[in-house]
């Protein structure tokens, strides 16, 4: 639909940004911490960029004041930050590191001192190694109990401060690359496994909810989804059949469980077939009902177009753009599904991301029609080249891409979906998992590469500024801007 007016953005809207705790943290040995699976992972020659890790990342675990001041002086009003399994639980579950714990009490009052509102993400990939050593981490439903006992802790300890919960971060990408495509921990290509981790990782995620509500905590849970809209390449039925396809086996096999508990019969059908099923019993199904989140969280990046597969079988060559190289990853295609393939109306970023504002719009008419639940947009961001020249860094491609998605959430929100609110991804520069320093997201450049800490300093960027005035605004500076 297309509106004559739109309408404002919520008064109450979060105007935020967001992180993840292996990404900014640093300090991986620090103060007792554990080990989790990416500390050892990224010691594996080549599994990086440039063999980049987090130990150090940014040092936000020694300078998250100063990250929290220059929150507060751009008016940020919410944080989203993960919080360590391992540096609350050095070996996922027995002895708790009271003092560990401390630190992340710290950081909430910090952001609640400058009116900032926290919004934790209780795991954000960073599983302990301990876990994966003893039972095979996700494989296993002993991390049923593990996980949901370190989530109480994190309810008992903060619900009275922080009011909104991410449980899981993008399970789809943790359990896809970590089980089938063999790019994260634990570096594995089996399909089998993969979908048997995914539905533990599903019972995990509603026992957390689950435990949430029957504790009478207060504020919101639900977890984050990253989800890109699939589009037929054209009108041949093939292709729309395809692009069904791909969106019930990419995106509905994990929201339709968050949302209504319930895997979509379609996907479960082939799998079984497949023999590639999970093992599903009367207790999960009950459980995954009653752990159905207050709202969804919404990690945003790029749409897809498919057309039809025309393979049996995956390929074995896997190529994966983490150089910034412009062109060098390559399409993949699901046998018997669909074939990835450009999309010839959008643009593409150096990592060969397809940057399309109005699929944010799409994705949140899709969560709204299908589901009628809220959604907190828990990511959504852009990763490039940024040049520190005379102590300044100017991103007007960062400025262009964030106004242009946050038109389209606006248009969203006039269309009769309800926003929560709108986390950037991310507050400062960090690691990109597989991509190093090199790719960065932030509003405050850091200064480090992948082959030297160098200063750390912060240097404020112009989207910094910009970002700031919309805020000051309550969004009524990106229409100010189209108006001139």
């Amino acid at each position: 639909m297309r509106h004559i007016k739109l309408d404002p953005f919520p008064v109450n809207f979060l105007w935020g940004s967001a992180s993840a705790a292996y990404q900014v943290e640093g300090a991986y040995k620090e103060d007792g911490k554990g080990l989790s699976v990416w500390d050892t992972f990224a010691r594996k020659p080549g599994t990086t960029f440039k063999d980049t890790n987090g130990d150090v990342a940014v040092d936000h675990y020694h300078l998250f004041k100063e990250d929290v001041k220059l929150m507060a002086e751009q008016g940020l009003k919410a944080y989203r930050f993960s919080i360590a399994w391992s540096r609350i639980f050095p070996n996922g579950k027995g002895k708790l590191n009271q003092a560990r714990l401390d630190f992340y009490s710290q950081l909430i009052d910090e952001l609640l001192k400058y009116n900032i509102e926290p919004i934790v993400t209780i795991y954000h990939w960073d599983l302990p190694q301990a876990l994966q050593d003893e039972y095979s981490g996700w494989e296993s439903r002993n991390i049923i109990e593990d996980f949901t006992h370190y989530a109480k802790v994190l309810f008992d300890a903060f619900s009275g401060r922080v009011r909104y919960w991410v449980s899981l971060n993008e399970q789809n990408v943790f359990i896809t690359h970590g089980y089938l495509l063999g790019t994260h921990p634990p570096a594995v290509r089996d399909s089998k496994r993969m979908f048997a981790a995914n539905h533990i990782a599903n019972l995990a995620n509603a026992s957390v909810i689950k435990a949430f509500k029957k504790g009478g905590y207060s504020g919101k849970i639900g977890p984050s989804f990253n989800y890109g809209p699939a589009y037929a390449f054209d009108s041949n039925p093939l292709n729309v059949l395809a692009k069904i396809d791909t969106e019930e086996l990419m995106s509905y096999f994990w929201l339709d469980v968050y949302a209504t508990g319930k895997y979509p019969r379609t996907v479960l059908k082939q799998l079984e077939k497949l023999d590639l099923a999970p093992a599903i019993t009367e207790d999960d199904q009950k459980l995954l009902l009653e752990g159905t989140p207050d709202f969804i969280g919404l990690n945003y990046y790029q749409t897809a177009t498919v057309e039809k597969s025309t393979n049996d079988s995956f390929s074995k060559e896997l190529k994966m753009n983490n150089s910034g190289k412009k062109g060098t990853s390559k399409e993949l295609e699901i046998p018997r599904i669909s074939k990835f393939v450009k999309n010839p109306y959008l643009e593409q970023t150096n990592w060969d991301w397809t940057i399309d504002p109005v699929g944010i719009r799409i994705a949140l008419r899709t969560i709204e029609s299908r589901y009628q639940l809220p959604v907190l947009i828990t990511e959504n961001g852009l990763g490039e080249y940024d040049k520190l020249e005379n102590k300044k860094i100017h991103d007007p491609y960062r400025i262009e891409y964030l106004k242009r998605h946050l038109q389209e959430i606006q248009e969203a929100i006039s269309d009769g979906v309800n926003v929560l609110g709108y986390c950037t991804w991310s507050y400062t520069d960090l690691l990109s998992w597989l991509n190093g320093y090199q790719k960065r997201y932030g509003f405050v450049y850091v200064d480090r590469d992948e082959a030297s800490e160098r200063t750390l300093k912060r240097y404020k960027k112009d989207s910094f500024y910009w970002y700031k005035k919309v805020i000051e605004t309550n969004g009524g500076f990106l229409n100010e801007q189209e108006e001139k």
